[in-house]
Order: structure tokens, then sequence, then C-alpha cells
């Protein structure tokens, strides 16, 4: 006999609204149901009402964690759009700050994770060297979360030779801290008991899903678009694609873990042989009908933009494809023959962003089918 958990979309598990739906027998989870769509901001239809430039910023608001990830995808997908090419040093910058993005945003995978297994310890000690990360973009732009760094035809933001010797000292204190929480990983009893078998994604599953970023990877799925579609300067830098075979939690926190010290390696890199240059190129947003598709690996995985122009300086259609919308499939081989007290931490381990993933689709309750609402018919309903 199963019984049914209803989990959101308001959960202290939960970090944003969603809802899941757990058949369990005992303490055993024997299938989930997942439903999305608690946090739909519209976005994609503000993007066609504003024009190229200030759509900028509206993309960096899609996700705050990863925000200059967005901004740089669009700001790319429109160059190509446009046919633009940017500078090498705007290449460079870009790859400097998606690289501090991705070890802040790791670090915060690290601190909810550990607060999810009752380890608040750590909690602690990972949002203090996180801040090390903050201070080195406050520097760089003067924002420590909304870099605003991003313009079309390059960057609105340099790196100055008086920062360099603030930014490497900074990473040298978060590489030490990651070396410290690799070796904990390892070799914490608590850690190990919680995440070693749990959670598992298979190799197999993780491809028939398509699964995406360090989720694929911690099932041995080799794929990173920094190597297989690079973009910015990564063509030009020296890395290591980070992959387990396990598929459970611990091989996905190790695979955030040890991309930091790729990461830290590559921003030391940039920082040594960064070109001179101008820092962009004009652009005439009269951008002449075309469209594109860029991708960029965000901390979570490949993030995808397509866009569509039409001659005017407002793009005709923007679509935004998330890790965590790519990913979210995973999600239930992870929790099928789990039990209930693990479903936070699988549900972290896949860094779950669903206010950047949530669409929304109107499903006839009678028939089933779904049903595309024009604007006329919403101002109808609102009147």
């Amino acid at each position: 006999m199963t019984m049914v958990i209803p989990i959101g979309p308001q959960h202290p598990a939960l970090k944003e609204p969603e809802y899941f739906r757990f058949e369990v027998k005992g303490e055993e989870i024997v299938d989930v149901d997942i439903y999305f769509g608690y946090a739909h901001r519209g976005i994609e239809e503000t993007f066609a009402r504003r024009n190229y430039k200030h759509n900028i910023y509206l993309s960096e608001r899609i996700c705050g964690i990863c925000n200059i990830c967005h901004s740089t995808c669009y700001s790319m997908a429109v160059e190509r759009v446009a046919g633009i090419e940017p500078p090498e040093r705007a290449k460079y910058v870009r790859s400097l700050i998606l690289e501090l993005e991705r070890i802040h945003s790791h670090l915060l995978w690290l601190a909810v994770a550990a607060h999810q297994i009752g380890f608040d310890t750590l909690f602690m000690l990972a949002m203090r060297d996180r801040e090390h990360v903050m201070d080195m973009r406050e520097i760089i732009s003067g924002g420590r979360v909304h870099s605003a760094t991003n313009a079309i035809g390059g960057v609105r933001r340099d790196v100055t030779r008086e920062q360099v010797p603030k930014l490497l000292e900074n990473l040298d204190k978060v590489e030490r801290s990651v070396n410290y929480y690799i070796n904990l990983f390892q070799t914490d009893r608590t850690i190990r008991s919680r995440c070693e078998g749990v959670g598992v994604l298979t190799r197999e599953d993780a491809i028939k899903l398509c699964a995406v970023g360090p989720v694929a990877r911690a099932s041995g799925v080799k794929t990173d678009i920094r190597v297989d579609d690079p973009y910015a300067a990564y063509p030009n830098l020296s890395f290591e694609v980070i992959t387990e075979t396990d598929g459970d939690v611990m091989a996905k926190g190790m695979v955030r873990l040890r991309e930091m010290v790729e990461s830290v390696k590559m921003v030391r890199q940039i920082l040594k042989e960064m070109p001179n240059g101008p820092l962009r190129v004009p652009v005439d947003l009269k951008i002449p009908p075309n469209e594109a598709v860029q991708r960029v690996e965000a901390p979570r995985g490949e993030l995808l933009y397509y866009i569509r122009s039409n001659g005017s300086e407002i793009p005709e259609r923007v679509r935004v494809r998330t890790p965590t919308y790519a990913s979210a499939p995973s999600l239930k081989p992870m929790f099928v023959g789990g039990t209930v007290a693990e479903i936070p931490i699988v549900l972290w381990s896949l860094d779950v962003c669903f206010a950047c993933n949530d669409r929304v689709t109107l499903v006839d309750a009678n028939t089933g089918k779904a049903r595309v609402v024009t604007m006329e018919e919403l101002r109808r309903w609102r009147s």
C-alpha cells in the first residue's frame, strides 16, 4: 500500500516555490510527479517589448546567481544576429567574470547542500569564502551580485593593473578553502553517509534524459560548452573538464568542488595573458532581419538563447532555455528508490533554480489539451 506526500509549493526543503507529489511505500519513494510554473514572470514576452540594450539588464534579472551568464549569452546572441565581433580584451573580461560567477555559485551550492544535511558549520564556512569572490566582483565592476559588465559589442568594465594584486590575494584564499572542502568531502563521515549512494543518476539515464552541466558530468558524461562550442576567451584557456562516474550526490558535489579549482587556475591565466586593446565596438541597434542561437556553460550547465530580429531596435522573439529546465527530467530516477529523508539533498544536488526555469502552460481540465492564450484574451479576462 502506498501513500502520497505533497511537498511544495511552500516547504522548508524548497528555496523557491514548486510542487512535488511523492508516492511512498513506508519510507521508500516509488514514484514522483513534478509540477513547474509557480514562479513564472513572463520575461520572454518582456524581451519583445524592450530594445536590445535594455534587454541586457532584463536578462541579468532572470537569475541573480548567474546573471553574468545570462547577459553574456544574450549579448553574444545579439552580436551573432548582427554580425558583430567584440574585441579580444572584452572576451577575456567576460571569461574572467564568468569564472568568478562559477566559483561563487558553486560555493553557494556547497553552503545550501551543507544546510540540507544539517552541517551548518560548513554552511557558514562556505558563505564566508563566497564573500572573497563577491569582493573580487565588486573590485572589477562595483557590484557584488549584479555586475552589469556586458554590453552589445563588448564590455563596460575593465580590469586595471592596480586591481590585480588584490584579485590574486583573494584567489589564493579561495583556493586554500576549496582544497580543504575537497578533503572534507572525501573524509567526513556525516557528508559521506548522507551523500554516497544517494540520488544516483546513471550515465545511460543522464544521456537519455539530456542532463547538462555538473549533473551530467557527475554521471561520466563529458560535456561542457566551453569545450564543445567554445566562446569568449575559452579557446585560449587551459582547463580540465571535470567528471565523476558514480552519479550520486557525492559525485555531483565533487564535480563542483574540483571545477572551482579549475576556475581559479583560469582566472589566474586570464589576469596574466589578457591582451591590450579596446573594450567594445560601436553598434547600430537597428539590426537587420536574422536569427541566431548562442550557448554558454553556466554554473548549472548549458544555457541557450535564441533571438530573432526584424530590422527594428526591438527583437521579434527571444527564447531562453535554462540548465534547470534541461536537467529537471533527471530528478525522477534520482528520487525513485530513495527515502523521504533524502528528498532535500537529492533535490539540491541538481542545484535547482526554479524562477529562471518556470514556464506556464494552460491545460483544459476536461480535455487535457494545452493551448496558447493570446494577449487579447488576457486583457479581456483582466477587465
